[in-house]
């Protein structure tokens, strides 16, 4: 077989690939769970790119990593076919249905105040989320907390976060969490194997990119800038997946800093649910809100803006993991620091079911919404969309 020929089977069998991720991007609801079991019936049965061992190391590397699990996992999987171009080319046709989705629902917001008679049937979207984010809760502790010392850092965290809310408290109890982990299991020690070959081109850029812009946002005081660092960090340091980060943007951007209201942040938070793709394109909503004093250019670069900060950390770490990661799986103090920082972060999911509630009003009507959401999530498998929808037909027929 010549080069040529060789060349362009090749870029065929990518192209074909780069058409099966798009079609998992306007299909995959439901978050990463979901999304790796999609990723398996579409890529590993159906198409055959990788085997089902091979998507399952690649799902547990991603898992050990900060950042959106089931976008590593795609990319991964196109770095292991294609190298970095294909993984970059993978990652913008993955995110790219869910982004700009989040990004045209910033500008609809910015449009129609929430309040305006036009977005009344949006009236009961935030006490749907706050039962979205109460459910996470509940799941990531069944999956997360399994021994004494996981239910002593979830509840410690949780607690934490709720009395100290400042945006450095999470990123300090991620911290605590996977020192703690380790303490607990350095019995696991005995036949540590060091981690040797490993090319830091990737990981100096990526910690090069953390903290040039926290000085750059420092000095300049820019809010564009400002924006990307939070992202940045915030893909750089969550575990756990999306709705460990909901409750990090909403302490920096609501409480905090006042980029945008809560009314405004959860209404997001609910519409979320029925967008497919991946959870961390709720930054690409977030950022943009947060420059809608800007115009219109503005929120479409805070898009951008919140889209590239997101995502970029978490697959500048996949590339500098990857080709180290037959060393790194084995590895047991990263093994034992995930084990307590995932702990952690189910106490912060849970936090931000409390926070997120506070701003929501008692009405009957809203803790009949919530209520009725948190029961229909526990007891059937009814898609996240369907029941947004039902949410969205009762604002519409509602009079009260």
């Amino acid at each position: 077989m010549t080069q040529f020929a060789s060349n362009n089977i090749r870029f065929r069998r990518n192209l074909v690939f780069l058409l099966d991720v798009f079609a998992l991007a306007l299909t995959a609801f439901g978050g990463p769970q979901v999304h790796f079991t999609m990723i398996h019936k579409k890529l590993v049965v159906k198409r055959g790119y990788i085997t089902e061992d091979e998507l399952k190391e690649l799902n547990s590397l991603c898992n050990m990593l900060p950042g959106p699990t089931s976008t590593q996992t795609i990319t991964a999987i196109g770095f292991k076919l294609g190298g970095p171009s294909l993984a970059f080319l993978t990652l913008g046709i993955w995110v790219l249905p869910a982004t700009i989705l989040m990004a045209a629902l910033a500008i609809v917001f910015y449009l129609f105040d929430l309040q305006n008679p036009k977005l009344t049937f949006l009236r009961f979207i935030q006490p749907m989320a706050v039962g979205f984010i109460i459910y996470a809760a509940y799941k990531i502790k069944n999956l997360f907390v399994t021994r004494l010392h996981h239910w002593v850092l979830m509840i410690l965290a949780a607690l934490a976060a709720i009395t100290l809310q400042t945006p450095f408290v999470f990123p300090i109890l991620l911290i605590i969490g996977g020192v703690v982990s380790n303490f607990i299991n350095r019995s696991n020690y005995l036949d540590v194997k060091r981690i040797h070959s490993i090319r830091w081109d990737n990981f100096i850029l990526f910690l090069g990119i953390f903290i040039g812009v926290a000085l750059l946002g420092v000095v300049t005081q820019s809010l564009p800038i400002r924006l990307l660092e939070n992202t940045y960090r915030y893909g750089s340091i969550v575990f756990g997946g999306g709705h460990v980060l909901i409750p990090m943007m909403y302490n920096q951007f609501v409480e905090f800093k006042h980029y945008i209201t809560s009314n405004e942040f959860l209404a997001g938070v609910g519409i979320l649910q029925a967008i497919p793709g991946p959870v961390f394109s709720f930054a690409t909503f977030a950022s943009a809100m947060a420059m809608k004093d800007w115009g219109l250019w503005g929120m479409g670069l805070g898009s951008l803006i919140g889209t590239v900060g997101i995502f970029l950390p978490g697959i500048l770490l996949i590339f500098f993991v990857y080709p180290i990661w037959s060393q790194v799986k084995d590895f047991s103090p990263v093994k034992n620091a995930i084990e307590g920082i995932n702990a952690t972060s189910a106490g912060l999911v849970i936090a931000s079911a409390y926070l997120l509630f506070l701003p929501v009003e008692v009405t009957e009507m809203n803790m009949m919404v919530l209520i009725g959401t948190l029961f229909v999530l526990l007891t059937t498998k009814i898609p996240n969309p369907v029941i947004v929808l039902m949410c969205i037909i009762a604002g519409l027929l509602y009079n009260g």
